[in-house]
């Protein structure tokens, strides 16, 4: 009776599993499963589409007497010698020689079984990057083979892989797929003709086995026919994307909003009740948007101005366009204290007009959310203004006209998606109107690239009075004298910010540098009236902060990044920015610009602690020569890259894998050019084309 037991185990085991797949459960994966998930790859034309990031020459030995350091070569010989030494730490070292001379081997962490196999005598490869030791030229953690090995006829490809994925397991999977898939071409011959582009399959191939020789120019330069073509496909399948997401949003129905422009109608009296007049360009663009609101679908438009430029007005007389034909309006930015300015921005503007102005965030006691989503729902609040918290499933509007975003590319992937839903469905098919706000102005090609599927305005001139803001570039060295500046700006009746700098490590680390900078100014200016204000502090005693700073009751305010935007005291003409090395660019421009907004002369201090990267060099350089936030973020984009630019890394999706839109511009006008082609003429390539490339993924394009 006793051995049955065991026979009794892996019955059950399959009956649950038949059970869970009788249920329509899919199988447990496997860990390799998992990881080849992570990365993307689930059916054969992701694996053909995986291409290499290398190759390894595995095909020739070169002689020992031939290499240098830096290079990653593959050796034959004989093991002369092996040791394992003590120190400074355990590890495995050999000497392996040929008829040129000898090469040094070692490893760091080692099992017997590679201490075997560098047996003296024993004839092996040892393939690695040669570096110049203090015992002469070395491989480190060496990849070994035996002598009589078949030795490779092509280059060894290397994939990009997780961790626990080995490059066997890669190697095998994408050889399997080229195999199995049908590499057919999507595209027709005449837009191949038309753009000098190869067939899709040789390049691909191509791209997976190159010939020997220039296997690392060709990856690297990507200039070659057959990048070319891959580059080409990717940029026209998210040009069709783009495409099918404009064309479905015509299809969709909105809410007619149009202009009122009877004496009293509230949009009227909204510009008679503002203190100054609009300029030019800002009424440029309040006419477009008000076009889009008169239509019968749903607005989709990206209204962009550098710091300054007076956008948040132009979304108010938006707002007023939208409340003043019964509809609501919802205003969602990242930080409480950006939403708050214009909580409190457009309460002043619109509140006397008889508009009810609510306020919706995660800090909210019980009783004041509960009233919130009351008035939104019952639709007694005309304008929410909030965080992301306007953006969850249980907040429902009454009759949802007209969505802005604020600083939009600072949410993630998912809120964007949330929030391009959100009204859509409720209280009818009607879909709102969204206008989307950024002050990291985009640049062409990526405007291109990202946005083809939305509307732009462009402010492109501050309004007048703005004075130019002077940056200096100052060494930590002489920060007594930054701290004396900060005094003779206070004793001239003017206020300046101090900002703290980044501690990426820990949040706590950063918290604790901002009260300790503020402490020690207290100490050394204590005449000063100095506040101080971070992420972690209660949101009622933010506020008050924010209030008193802008009421001039505080000359000096100690701050970390939360007051990267939307922070507006005209009194306000010092930034200093302390360990400014360690911002990014668009991130000096957004502090740099909350100054400046008065009549007075202002001043943006980088406090910086020398030596300097190249990076931050670049950065810094960039700051002090110009003020030009289209600049600024070119400079921006070419650094960081699309990907953090526009917000989303949190996707897990690579935006671009193979073309570059600094580099390969002209491929995307082609692209471009060709999706309105194929949409028109060739409506059955596009689908091929999507499902090829996207399989899905479209919905991380149209945010």
């Amino acid at each position: 009776m006793a051995p049955a037991a065991p026979a009794k185990k892996p019955a059950r085991k399959t009956a649950a599993k038949t059970a869970s797949t009788a249920a329509g459960k899919p199988a447990p994966r496997s860990d390799v499963e998992r990881r080849l998930l992570s990365l993307g790859l689930e059916t054969p034309i992701d694996f053909a589409l995986h291409v290499p990031l290398r190759f390894e020459d595995e095909t020739r030995n070169l002689p020992i007497a031939s290499l240098q350091p830096g290079m990653t070569a593959q050796v034959e010989g004989e093991i002369l010698r092996s040791e394992v030494i003590q120190r400074p730490r355990r590890q495995l070292t050999a000497v392996i020689a040929d008829e040129t001379g000898e090469l040094g081997l070692r490893w760091l962490n080692f099992y017997p079984s590679q201490q075997r196999q560098v047996t003296p005598g024993a004839r092996l490869r040892a393939r690695g990057e040669i570096r110049g030791g203090l015992f002469g030229r070395e491989i480190v953690h060496p990849r070994m083979t035996r002598a009589d090995a078949p030795m490779p006829t092509a280059l060894t490809p290397v994939y990009p892989s997780t961790e626990g994925l080995p490059q066997s397991v890669l190697r095998k999977a994408v050889a399997r797929a080229l195999q199995q898939v049908e590499l057919r071409d999507t595209l027709p011959q005449a837009v191949l003709d038309r753009y000098g582009l190869m067939p899709f399959e040789p390049a691909l191939r191509a791209l997976h086995q190159p010939p020997p020789g220039g296997a690392d120019d060709f990856l690297h330069e990507r200039s070659d026919p057959a990048w070319q073509r891959i580059k080409f496909d990717e940029l026209l399948a998210q040009q069709l994307s783009l495409a099918a997401a404009r064309a479905a949003r015509r299809d969709k129905r909105a809410e007619t909003l149009p202009l009122d422009t009877r004496r009293q109608g509230l949009v009227r009296r909204l510009y008679q009740a503002l203190p100054f007049q609009l300029t030019d360009a800002q009424m440029r663009v309040v006419e477009e948007i008000s076009a889009d609101l008169s239509r019968n679908y749903p607005m989709h438009r990206l209204l962009q101005g550098d710091v300054g430029s007076g956008k948040t007005v132009v979304a108010a007389l938006a707002a007023a366009q939208a409340i003043a034909c019964g509809a609501q309006v919802a205003l969602m930015a990242p930080t409480e204290i950006l939403a708050e300015q214009h909580f409190r921005k457009l309460g002043d503007w619109l509140a006397p007009l008889g508009v009810t102005v609510a306020w919706l965030t995660g800090s909210l006691s019980p009783r004041q959310r509960r009233a919130a989503l009351a008035a939104a729902a019952d639709g007694s609040a005309q304008l929410i203004v909030g965080t992301q918290a306007i953006i969850q499933e249980h907040v429902v509007f009454h009759r949802l006209g007209l969505m802005i975003v604020d600083e939009q590319h600072r949410f993630g992937v998912g809120q964007r998606l949330a929030l391009s839903r959100k009204g859509e469905g409720e209280g009818g098919p009607l879909a709102p109107h969204q206008l989307h706000m950024s002050a990291t102005p985009i640049p062409r090609t990526l405007a291109m690239t990202f946005f083809a599927d939305l509307d732009v305005s462009v402010i492109d001139a501050l309004p007048p009075g703005r004075t130019p803001i002077v940056t200096k570039l100052v060494a930590e060295s002489r920060r007594d004298q930054v701290v004396e500046l900060v005094a003779q700006e206070v004793r001239q009746g003017r206020q300046a910010y101090w900002v703290c700098p980044l501690v990426e490590e820990s949040e706590a680390l950063q918290l604790q540098t901002a009260v300790d900078t503020c402490e020690t100014l207290r100490q050394v200016l204590p005449d000063l009236r100095i506040g101080l204000v971070h992420g972690k502090l209660p949101q009622a005693e933010k506020a008050q902060v924010m209030k008193d700073f802008h009421a001039a009751e505080l000359d000096l305010l100690v701050a970390t990044t939360v007051i990267e935007v939307g922070v507006d005291v005209p009194r306000a003409s010092l930034m200093v920015i302390e360990h400014a090395e360690r911002f990014g660019l668009a991130q000096l421009h957004q502090l740099r610009g909350r100054v400046g907004r008065g009549s007075a002369e202002s001043v943006c201090v980088l406090l910086y602690q020398a030596p300097l990267g190249m990076v931050a060099r670049e950065r810094l350089r960039a700051m002090f020569e110009t003020n030009d936030g289209f600049e600024i973020a070119r400079r921006d984009l070419a650094q960081r890259g699309p990907g953090e630019f526009l917000g989303t890394r949190q996707s897990g999706l690579a935006l671009l894998r193979f073309a570059d839109i600094e580099t390969d511009t002209e491929l995307a006008e082609q692209a471009r050019e060709a999706a309105a082609w194929l949409r028109r003429d060739h409506p059955e390539v596009v689908q091929a084309h999507l499902t090829r490339w996207l399989r899905g993924r479209e919905d991380f394009l149209r945010t």
